[in-house]
């Protein structure tokens, strides 16, 4: 009986943990875009139409859209592509092959052939080309008007809504690989010059022949979480709390300029915290900042050298505010150090305010306290021979 069971589970699916409020959340977002893309459809093609206002594959592409919408074929191309490519091979097999059934085969198998060709696979693409050729008389006597009433219309509209629905709802979508910030030479980042880098990845992925239902550039920021995650362990769970420098030499947002540069250069620093009266973070000052705007300001054009020498140009930089970078990136004290690896390494930031819960300053990590910290990390566990 063990052995039956143990064979039986083999056919299950082995899907990622989803939480209650994801189921929620794709099941009310593939109500509203059916619905509405029904709605629509009708005004569209007129509550008289011949044709269906909604054909059967927008169901499949709702599960995709809604429930899966970071997957490869998810996207607005895989969608707007495969659904139109296959109703237009599907319109033209039941034209040329009078034998239905062997016009459904050749539709469905040359669909597959030209999305994959195309980098447009959708799964229900397939049923789009199938009710092309089976659908019925009115499909049959619309002709090649079916690729664009309804298939095109319904698949832009759908796609329209998922597009709105997921990002309000905090999803990123279209699902794309967010790229972390270049230095705009042909050098990978950091963070991928060692371990598993994209060119092995895609290596593994090219003698795996099969299509996975994840993009590699997904699968590798997967990865990478995980090898951090494994960091994490191999540093003994090390703390910003641990390392950050608690001393912090800090500036007002009212701070003039001159005092400002005065302080990097009296503390041989290259980054300043700007709080507010009650310690808050508020922003951060570094010297790339007075580069760009104090000491290498920005050429002007003639509209602004007009205004300056009429008075109503933009007044120069003078206090802190002025300049300042107000969106900054901070950290917790119990955050893990090897969090901090990656916008270090891949997105250039050589400092990490860490603030509490109430986001008041509390200390800074610089570049230098953590690779001193993984360092010392390594020689206490004796491996002075991995970094000699």
């Amino acid at each position: 009986m063990l052995k039956i069971r143990a064979y039986l589970k083999r056919f299950m699916p082995s899907l990622v943990p989803v939480s209650h409020v994801d189921r929620l959340r794709s099941s009310l977002g593939a109500l509203i875009g059916i619905l509405f893309t029904g709605i629509i459809s009708s005004y569209a093609l007129g509550a008289d139409a011949n044709l269906p206002l909604l054909i059967a594959p927008m169901g499949a592409s709702a599960v995709l859209l809604f429930a899966a919408p970071s997957s490869p074929l998810a996207q607005p191309w895989s969608i707007i592509g495969g659904n139109v490519i296959s109703s237009a091979i599907g319109v033209t097999a039941a034209l040329l092959i009078p034998e239905p059934v062997v016009a459904a085969a050749v539709a469905v198998g040359l669909a597959i052939a030209v999305m994959l060709l195309l980098g447009c696979l959708h799964p229900p693409s397939g049923a789009v080309a199938l009710t092309a050729v089976l659908g019925g008389p009115a499909i049959h006597a619309a002709g090649y008007w079916f690729v664009l009433s309804p298939v095109a219309i319904n698949s832009f509209v759908i796609l329209v809504i998922a597009l709105v629905f997921n990002n309000a709802m905090g999803r990123r979508y279209p699902h794309l690989a967010q790229a972390p910030a270049s230095h705009g030479t042909s050098d990978p980042q950091p963070s991928h010059r060692l371990g598993i880098v994209p060119a092995d990845l895609q290596a593994v992925l090219a003698q795996y022949g099969e299509v996975i239902d994840v993009s590699p550039a997904e699968l590798d920021t997967l990865i990478h979480q995980a090898q951090i995650r494994a960091f994490n362990r191999r540093t003994g769970e090390i703390t910003c709390a641990d390392i950050m420098s608690r001393d912090v030499a800090t500036v007002r947002p009212e701070t003039s300029l001159r005092q400002a540069y005065q302080s990097l250069l009296a503390h041989r620093i290259k980054a300043l915290p700007v709080v507010s009266g009650n310690n808050d973070l508020v922003g951060i000052v570094t010297q790339t900042d007075f580069m760009s705007h104090v000491l290498l300001p920005p050429q002007a054009g003639f509209r602004q050298r007009l205004g300056n020498v009429i008075g109503l140009g933009p007044k120069p930089p003078r206090i802190v505010s002025d300049i300042m970078t107000r969106r900054v990136q901070s950290a917790l004290p119990d955050t893990m150090i090897a969090k901090l690896v990656p916008p270090m390494a891949d997105m250039g930031l050589h400092h990490m305010p860490i603030v509490d819960d109430n986001n008041r300053l509390v200390g800074i990590v610089t570049q230098s306290d953590l690779i001193a910290a993984l360092f010392q990390r390594r020689l206490e566990r004796g491996d002075e021979r991995d970094v000699a």
